[in-house]
C-alpha cells in the first residue's frame, strides 16, 4: 500500500531564498508596491509559480490595519513538556480576563517550523507573539512582523532582532546545582545537556564550569555530554558513563526529559542510591521518588505571565514598548538525589 503525504506547505522565506532576494522585497511584488525593479519583480514571481507559492492570504495580511483579532500566537518548544505547558496555561490565564484566544505552535527545536508557525501567525493577523527561539537568528522576524506587532520572547535569548525577552537564571541555576553536589564532596562531575545550538543549554554549561572553577575542580576531569535529544538517549549516556573505570559520581541534568532518562539508567543499574543527581526543571512526582529528586526548579507559571503581561502592555500602549530583559531567579530544591556523598574519592 502507497501512503501519501501532504507536501510540506512553502513558506514565503523559501520563496524569497529561491528568487535571491528579501522576504519584504517578496511581499513588495505580490501586494504590488512600488521601488522593485522590474526584472527583480519577475525573478519572485517566477520562483513563486516553480515553488507553486500560494501567497493572496498572506499578502492581503501585510496590508495590516488597526484593527485587533484578539488572539496571540504562543510559540513553545513543545506543548507536551511539562515545562511548556504550563507556561502555555499561564499566558492562557492572562489572555483569558481580556476575552483573547492563545493559539499554540509546537517547534520541536526545528528552525525551518519556527520561520513557518511565525508566518503562519502573522498571515492570521494575531495582535502578537510570544516566541521561544529556535533558529539560530531571528533577524527574519524584521521583514516577516509588520513593525506594530509586539514581540515577546520566552526562555530563550534571540538573535538578530530586538525585543522584550523573559528568561530564567540558567547560568546561576547550573552553578548552584554544581556547588551544591562539590559541597558534598564530589569531584568528579557530569553534566547532561541538549544540543549546543539551543541557547539554555549552552548557559546552563557555562554556569557549570564555573561552578567547578570556583572550586578549583580542572574543567578537563568533568564529563560533558551534549546533543541529547531526550529521554532515551539521557539513559543511554548514563549507563554508558557509569561503565567507565572513572565514572562520575554526580550528575548535573540540564532539562526534565534528560533527568527523567538519568534516572531510569540509575535505578535500572542499582546506582540511584550511590550517584547523586540534580535536574534542572522540576518533574512530576520527583517528591515521591526514592530518594526524591533534588532540582534546580525553574517558574514557568512566572515566565508565562510576566511574558503576557508585557505583551499586553504593548498592546494596550499601542505600540511597541523599549525592550526589557527580565530575568527570573530559580530555586535550588533539595529532597535527597543531590544529596548523596560519594562513595569513593
Amino acid at each position: 500500500m502507497t501512503s501519501l503525504s501532504k507536501p510540506a506547505r512553502v513558506t514565503i522565506r523559501e520563496v524569497a531564498q529561491h528568487a535571491g532576494v528579501g522576504i519584504k522585497t517578496v511581499s513588495r511584488v505580490v501586494n504590488n508596491e512600488p521601488n522593485v525593479a522590474p526584472a527583480t519583480a519577475a525573478r519572485v514571481r517566477a520562483s513563486i509559480e516553480e515553488l507553486r507559492w500560494e501567497p493572496d492570504a498572506h499578502a492581503a495580511n501585510l496590508r495590516r490595519t488597526t484593527t485587533r483579532t484578539r488572539s496571540v500566537g504562543l510559540l513553545l518548544g513543545s506543548v507536551a513538556n511539562p515545562f511548556s505547558a504550563t507556561i502555555h496555561r499561564a499566558v492562557e490565564d492572562i489572555a483569558v480576563h481580556r476575552d483573547v484566544a492563545v493559539f499554540a505552535s509546537s517547534l520541536d527545536d526545528d528552525p525551518e517550523r519556527e520561520v513557518a508557525a511565525v508566518e503562519a501567525f502573522v498571515r492570521r493577523k494575531v495582535d502578537g507573539l510570544i516566541l521561544t527561539c529556535v533558529a539560530e537568528s531571528q533577524a527574519y522576524l524584521a521583514e516577516l512582523v509588520p513593525p506594530e506587532m509586539p514581540v515577546v520572547f520566552i526562555d530563550r535569548e534571540a538573535s538578530g532582532y530586538v525585543a522584550d525577552t523573559v528568561l530564567s537564571d540558567n547560568v546561576e541555576g547550573a552553578r548552584l546545582a554544581t556547588r551544591h553536589l562539590l559541597g558534598f564532596g564530589h569531584r568528579r562531575l557530569a553534566l547532561l545537556i541538549d544540543r549546543r545550538d539551543i541557547w539554555t543549554a549552552r548557559e546552563r554549561e557555562r554556569g557549570f564550569l564555573a561552578a567547578l572553577a570556583e572550586f578549583g575542580v580542572p574543567a578537563e576531569t568533568a564529563t560533558i555530554v551534549a546533543d541529547l535529544s531526550g529521554q532515551h538517549a539521557a539513559e543511554r549516556a548514563v549507563t554508558t558513563l557509569l561503565s567507565a573505570p572513572d565514572a562520575p559520581t554526580a550528575i548535573v541534568s540540564g532539562q526534565n526529559l534528560i533527568t527523567v532518562g538519568a534516572v531510569h539508567a540509575l535505578r535500572k543499574l542499582g546506582r540511584h542510591h550511590d550517584v547523586a543527581l540534580i535536574g534542572f526543571d522540576d518533574v512530576e512526582l520527583a517528591d515521591l521518588m526514592d530518594p526524591g529528586l533534588s532540582v534546580v526548579a525553574q517558574r514557568p507559571k512566572v515566565l508565562g505571565r510576566l511574558a503576557a503581561e508585557r505583551l499586553f502592555a504593548s498592546l494596550d500602549a499601542g505600540h511597541r514598548l523599549d525592550p526589557a530583559p527580565i530575568v527570573v531567579p530559580v530555586d535550588l530544591v533539595p529532597r535527597g538525589s543531590g544529596e548523596i556523598r560519594p562513595t569513593q574519592p
